[in-house]
């Protein structure tokens, strides 16, 4: 199972890092979970620079794709050279986007009619692409998914877990890395709630 982590330059990198590093605990079994980007290098919004792993264009490929946010990511979505760069295909990849990065896969002509989650800076922007904005944490419907807010990197990790790992291998890579004392609530949390958006003869066990 190879996935793209989309970033691009003044990324956050909670929504980043946060999915790979979560994904990743999936190694053992086959996963490869990798930063994508336009350039080799890219700088966070914080001032973090790091070398990306795949271009661009390894979104294309991958079996899962998603998308962080940025400060830039506005000027990025008006980028249509860019974005041209990316063929992103929902019948054969799950894809998904959180806070500004939702306003990418509507410039990308992903949502459609699907509601979707973003943060409150991003919603106007959003809104004004045409799509309805929910006050929720995450959404899914198929294989398109938008989550709302930089800790909700997790449900995206979680989700694509869940579609194309199953709940136990989930439920143990996400136990690993909840906090002492918490994992089964913590674990629980997350898969309870990505699973709402997932049709039962389509979730893994």
């Amino acid at each position: 199972m190879r996935a793209a982590i989309v970033t691009f330059d003044g990324f956050n990198e909670l929504d980043s890092f946060i999915a790979l590093g979560l994904m990743n605990r999936l190694r053992p079994s086959g996963w490869t979970v990798e930063i994508a980007g336009p350039s080799q290098r890219l700088t966070s919004m914080n001032g973090v620079t790091i070398e990306t792993q795949q271009p661009l264009e390894f979104a294309n490929e991958a079996d899962i794709v998603l998308f962080g946010s940025g400060i830039y990511t506005r000027a990025i979505a008006e980028n249509s050279a860019l974005l041209d760069r990316l063929q992103l295909d929902p019948v054969r990849q799950l894809i998904g986007a959180q806070c500004s990065g939702t306003l990418l896969l509507a410039r990308l002509g992903l949502l459609a009619d699907i509601p979707a989650c973003t943060d409150l800076t991003t919603k106007p922007w959003v809104v004004e692409a045409g799509v309805r904005v929910v006050d929720a944490p995450f959404h899914a419907r198929g294989p398109i998914a938008t989550a709302g807010g930089c800790m909700a990197s997790q449900y995206l990790a979680t989700w694509a877990m869940l579609r194309r790992a199953g709940v136990d291998a989930t439920s143990k890579a996400l136990h690993y890395v909840a906090p002492v004392g918490e994992k089964e609530a913590y674990v629980d949390k997350l898969i309870d709630t990505v699973r709402a958006f997932i049709p039962p003869d389509e979730l893994l066990l």
